[in-house]
């Protein structure tokens, strides 16, 4: 009885779906009350020929593209939500989808920004660089919904870094920071260099914190400063070392942006990302009343923002700034104005591993992948990437097995 009903139970099971691809594939929208957000993005990501576009591997050179999302009306949708489609293609009515996808040119993407920007009232951008564990379309979809629900009266510009869009390539995407800071650089400048711009602001989340801090210290070591048209940074969730941020600030010059610090201390994410980094705090998840931030915080002239009583749908407190109707809002205001002021493709069995394993260590990975191995069945989240980790597993033991024989076979020196 016990293995017909397994069995039944993973028959029902292995017909559930998750996130469907082909997302971003533009299907044609006349649904009355919909909105439209049309943004320009930039990305070191490899392109693809499947209907992802971009995947989360690297590329050695900038590519470009248009892409215009629809939005569902404000009656079938709340406000910090991205309403993903069960299938493809997906219902304008009810969910997220694109309507147009266009790859352009360097020299397209420029004319698009600098026509854009013209029309665009006080002539501001807002520059979006996401977290870690994003997909292209997250990115994207994310970025349409800030852009959206704050009802800034921006130019949209994604910088979009690549990542894997899985707990598991936390590595991979911590180095990935490193090879996209040169390609944001370069947008900032650009953008910090037409006339038509009259400011930028940078919206960060995450380990894009660390893309964008790194992009922004090196532009200031080679012009003497963070060029001034750069007016806003907020900085959402910061996975970034606390001392390394101090030394960012020590670095910068005094002639620097307005900053905006968003943190929580039940910042679930960030207290995994505490442990692999040999628990050192990372400064979206400090205490600003305590010592030594807020005098840090109040020499290097940051606004924070604490959003840790503060309750969303988001299971890891990681995204607030985004699913918060009166961040995102705020964050809107600020634009209009001109004052100072993730998601989640996270599986059960993916926390599980997460939590289990060691960054460098052959063995948790394995106890990981051990526990999370009935999660997969139940979690499609989970399940996308178990196989892939199950071989990359057997392929680190080989590889180490072949090092260790060789280590015990050498002769010993002379």
């Amino acid at each position: 009885m016990r293995v017909v009903a397994g069995a039944l139970l993973l028959g029902l099971l292995s017909g559930c779906s998750g996130r469907p691809a082909g997302v971003l594939i533009p299907i044609v929208d006349d649904t009355p009350g919909t909105s439209r957000v049309d943004m320009v993005v930039a990305t070191v990501r490899e392109r693809t020929d499947g209907p992802d576009v971009f995947s989360g591997e690297r590329s050695s050179i900038s590519s470009f593209a248009e892409i215009e999302v629809s939005i569902p009306p404000d009656s079938a949708r709340k406000v910090g939500d991205v309403q993903w489609p069960r299938s493809v293609p997906g219902n304008p009515a009810t969910d997220f989808v694109t309507t147009r996808l266009d790859a352009l040119t360097q020299d397209q993407a420029i004319k698009w920004f600098h026509e854009r920007i013209r029309r665009t009232p006080n002539r501001q951008a807002l520059v979006f660089v996401h977290g870690f564990n994003q997909r292209f379309d997250d990115a994207v979809f994310r970025f349409a919904q800030i852009v959206h629900d704050s009802n800034a009266p921006v130019t949209p510009v994604l910088f979009t870094w690549p990542s894997r869009g899985s707990l598991l390539a936390y590595g991979y995407d911590r180095e990935s920071t490193s090879v996209s800071r040169d390609a944001l650089e370069r947008l900032l400048t650009f953008m910090a260099k037409d006339p038509n711009v009259g400011e930028i602001s940078i919206l960060a989340h995450s380990m894009g914190n660390v893309v964008t801090l790194e992009a922004l210290r090196q532009m200031a070591i080679r012009n003497g400063r963070i060029l001034p048209k750069i007016k806003y940074v907020m900085l959402a969730a910061p996975d970034v070392d606390v001392d390394v941020f101090a030394s960012f600030f020590n670095e910068i010059g005094s002639e620097r942006p307005a900053f905006t610090l968003f943190v929580s201390q039940d910042d679930k994410a960030l207290a995994v990302s505490k442990r692999v980094w040999g628990d050192i705090p990372r400064v979206g998840q400090v205490d600003p009343e305590k010592e030594p931030y807020r005098s840090e915080f109040e020499r290097n002239k940051i606004n924070v923002i604490d959003l840790t009583k503060l309750k969303t749908d988001d299971a890891l407190a990681h995204g607030k700034f985004a699913a918060s109707p009166q961040v995102v809002q705020a964050i809107g205001s600020r634009l209009a104005e001109g004052q100072t002021m993730t998601d989640s493709r996270v599986g059960v069995g993916e926390h599980i591993i997460k939590m289990t394993s060691d960054a460098a260590a052959t063995v948790g990975t394995a106890a990981g992948l051990v526990i999370a191995a009935p999660v997969a069945v139940v979690d499609e989240n989970t399940r996308t990437h178990y196989r892939e980790h199950v071989s990359g597993l057997g392929e680190t033991m080989a590889d180490t097995a072949t090092s260790g024989r060789n280590v015990v076979t050498a002769p010993a020196a002379r």
